[in-house]
């Protein structure tokens, strides 16, 4: 019986990671089977309500203000264009709908309120809805709760040591302290991170650490491989090999054993054969569609082809947490504080970045 443990070392993740692959994976599945069905996995669609003019610099990130890329912005969606994108997804075999919006953290006002509709609207369609918005407060949470929010991601990105060399307009802290607020409310917690951006392996380990000695360890762990978006910072790091893929997978499964471990960004360069051995190691969880925010992502229709080659089945709604109640605007006993949080803002410099940031403006 495996148990659930938030005391793991970095030593002993980096010992489950470094294992001989078959070892790995044969444990990694035993625990699987434990605790999940082998043959579901949950099926997302990630939607972008409002894309470009982040302010903050991610090293990662196409969606920068600061850098150059192709990405195109646009303002918030409308709440109808969400209803209509999520009944597609529905449609598809969708149970959840992610929508995330460019903002560093989120404020008080109509889009705010605006974005609290769209929830009770996917809610309503019984689908879980899921948001990443950035840094919120403990009433911001309360209010999304109150509005049928089933989840909320907030990505922890990498290791706290390694997090300074990616990021230098937020602090690590504020990553944990939204988690905390989250946690306040009824909403389960998403966050994972991305492999692949020039870390250690200790790293690797290091954001394992921050994410399973949380109590209770988040519902949803997605784990993403760098897509190298020209004009990012990253543009020249090499694709992350897929054997570093499976034992990343393979080692969240071992120390976070309930979690939905989410295969995320940069399955357009696996293979099905990897992929399958991502499912096999403990993966349940997949976004659906052709685009994550704003990077390629692999077509449904491929995905549903892959699901009956390897006799998967999508996972229905609410089958790890209950539907969460929508409580209308008009009923609601929760207001908005107009709270001006300080997030921290480290203020150090990164050389890629204001190297990407550069050879924007001068283009």
């Amino acid at each position: 019986m495996s148990a659930e443990r938030h005391n793991w070392t970095k030593e002993e993740i980096l010992e489950i990671y470094n294992q001989p692959m078959m070892d790995l994976l044969f444990r990694a599945a035993n625990v699987h089977r434990e605790f999940h069905d082998p043959n579901t996995v949950q099926v997302s669609t990630l939607l972008s309500i409002k894309t470009g003019g982040c302010p903050e610099d991610c090293g990662y990130c196409p969606q920068a203000a600061r850098y150059h890329t192709d990405v195109e912005g646009n303002d918030l969606m409308t709440v109808s264009h969400v209803k209509a994108q999520a009944l597609r997804a529905k449609a598809s075999g969708s149970s959840r709908v992610c929508m995330g919006a460019a903002w560093r953290n989120v404020k008080d006002g109509p889009e705010f309120d605006q974005v609290l509709e769209m929830v009770r609207t996917i809610n309503k369609l019984d689908m879980e809805v899921c948001c990443t918005l950035g840094m919120l407060t403990e009433n911001q949470a309360q209010r999304l709760a109150e509005a049928g929010l089933y989840a909320y991601n907030h990505n922890l990105d990498t290791s706290e040591d390694y997090y300074k060399d990616v990021i230098s307009t937020r602090a690590f802290e504020d990553r944990l302290k939204t988690i905390d607020n989250v946690r306040k409310s009824n909403v389960t917690v998403c966050s994972g991170g991305i492999i692949g951006m020039g870390e250690k392996l200790e790293d690797r380990a290091g954001m394992l650490v921050a994410l399973a000695t949380l109590n209770p360890q988040p519902e949803s762990v997605p784990i993403n491989a760098l897509v190298a978006v020209e004009g990012t910072p990253m543009e020249d790091m090499e694709p992350v090999p897929i054997w570093d893929m499976i034992r990343m997978v393979a080692t969240t499964r071992i120390v976070m054993p309930k979690t939905q471990v989410r295969l995320s960004a940069g399955r357009t360069n696996m293979s099905r054969e990897g992929q399958a051995l991502c499912f096999f190691a403990g993966a349940n969880s997949i976004f659906a569609g052709d685009k994550l925010l704003t990077t390629p992502n692999p077509d449904v229709n491929e995905d549903m082809e892959m699901f009956k080659l390897l006799g998967l089945k999508p996972q229905q709604a609410f089958v790890k947490a209950p539907q969460p109640k929508t409580v209308e605007h008009e009923e609601s006993v929760l207001q908005p504080l107009g709270e001006k949080p300080k997030w921290t803002r480290p203020g150090h410099k990164i050389e890629r970045n204001e190297e990407a940031k550069a050879k924007a403006r001068r283009s």
